[in-house]
C-alpha cells in the first residue's frame, strides 16, 4: 500500500481536516488581543514585576491550559531571560519546592487560581494569600498576565497552531 502525499493546496483538503488559524482568519481580533497583552506585560513591568516571573507565569498557566505552542515559546523566552532548568522542571510542582521566593509563589498562586477559575470560597482563599505578598498593583497586574495568557492558550488551542522542530 502507498500512502499518497497530502494536497499541497490546504483548500484542496477535507475541510474537516484543515486547521482553521483564528489569528489568520481574524486578523483584527488578533492584533487587539496582542495589544491586550502588550498592555498587561507594560502594567506587570511598571508594577515590578520582573521579565523572569512574567514568562514564569506564562509557562505555569500554558502547563496548566496544555497549549505545546505557547510552552514551546514561553519555555524558550524564560531560559532567555535566565530561568533555570531546575525550576522550569519543577514548576507543575512549585509548592513542593523552596525554589520559588514569596512573591513567585503569591503571584503563582494567583495565576493558577484565575486560570482554574475555582470556587468562589477557594478564590476568595488564594487571593488574600496572593495579597499577603503582592502590592494592589502587582495584584492586578499578575491577574491581567493571567487573563491574556489564558485568551493566547485557547487561541492557539483552537488553532492547533503546530511547533516547528528547533534547529541546532
Amino acid at each position: 500500500m502507498t500512502e499518497t502525499a497530502a494536497p499541497q493546496n490546504p483548500q484542496q483538503q477535507n475541510p474537516e481536516q484543515r486547521n482553521v488559524f483564528l489569528d489568520k482568519a481574524h486578523p483584527a481580533a488578533w492584533r487587539a488581543l496582542n495589544g491586550l497583552g502588550l498592555k498587561a506585560k507594560e502594567a506587570a513591568t511598571d508594577a515590578g514585576l520582573d521579565e523572569t516571573l512574567i514568562e514564569l507565569l506564562n509557562v505555569r498557566i500554558s502547563q496548566i491550559n496544555g497549549c505545546a505552542y505557547c510552552l514551546d515559546m514561553h519555555v524558550g523566552d524564560a531560559v532567555k531571560n535566565g530561568e533555570s532548568a531546575q525550576r522550569l522542571a519543577v514548576l507543575p510542582a512549585w509548592r513542593d519546592t523552596t525554589l520559588f521566593s514569596e512573591k513567585e509563589r503569591a503571584a503563582l498562586t494567583l495565576a493558577e487560581a484565575i486560570t482554574t477559575i475555582s470556587d468562589a470560597q477557594a478564590r476568595d482563599h488564594e487571593g488574600a494569600q496572593a495579597r499577603r505578598h503582592l502590592t494592589a498593583d502587582e495584584f492586578s497586574a499578575v491577574s491581567w498576565l493571567a487573563i491574556t495568557m489564558n485568551a493566547f492558550n485557547r487561541v492557539s488551542i483552537v488553532s492547533q497552531h503546530p511547533i516547528r522542530e528547533a534547529r541546532g
